[in-house]
Formats: structure tokens, C-alpha cells, sequence
């Protein structure tokens, strides 16, 4: 099954502690594994754009549509047996300790 990791911000997190980043060895671990399928970091909010379509008008603003505290600061796509392991992979990234990670499957088309 197929998993997206939306690597998230969040203020309750612990506090960022660059020696304990190994998001490399991480990243390692699930290329070893055979795991890991695409993947990387965003660029910040204040960056993104919003495109929303109402009335058959193109409406586009600047920013994240909803204001919010956290925000999505990486992605990875994964491939494991099931959501267990899904769980067990996100929870060995660095910001499940100092932000969070949604873990989502994939809806194949």
C-alpha cells in the first residue's frame, strides 16, 4: 500500500533540537528497505499560493487558505505492507518528535 507522510509543523511538538535531526538517517533506512518513493521538504507558507474555482471564475491568493498555526513542511510518499508499518515508518522521523505526521493512503485512480 501506498502512504503520503504530510510532515507537519506543530507548536505542542518538542522543542527543535538540531543534533537529534538524523531525518538523513531516516531517510537511509527507508532507501536500504526499498520503502520510500518520493519525497521533500516544502518551501514556507508565506510561499504558497491558493487556487479555488467558484462559478467557473479562477479565484488564486496568496498564501494557505485557512490561517492556522501549523503547516505542511515536507512530504514523503511510502510503500509498506499496511498501515502499522505506515505508522511504525512515521514514527521514526525527527518531527514526529518536534512537529507531527499525518499519514494518509493513497486512493489509487
Amino acid at each position: 500500500m501506498q502512504f503520503v507522510l504530510f510532515i507537519c509543523t506543530d507548536p505542542t511538538g518538542e522543542p527543535y533540537d538540531e543534533t537529534a535531526d538524523d531525518v538523513g538517517a531516516w531517510f537511509t533506512a527507508l532507501q536500504e528497505r526499498g520503502t520510500h518513493l518520493a519525497g521533500d521538504r516544502l518551501r514556507p507558507v508565506e510561499d504558497a499560493t491558493t487556487v479555488r474555482v467558484r462559478g467557473g471564475e479562477r479565484l488564486v491568493t496568496d498564501g494557505p487558505f485557512a490561517e492556522t498555526r501549523e503547516w505542511i513542511a515536507g512530504f514523503d510518499v511510502i510503500e509498506v505492507a499496511d498501515l502499522d508499518e505506515a505508522l511504525e515508518v512515521a514514527a521514526a522521523h525527527p518531527m514526529a518528535r518536534f512537529g507531527r505526521i499525518e499519514v494518509r493512503p493513497v486512493w489509487p485512480l
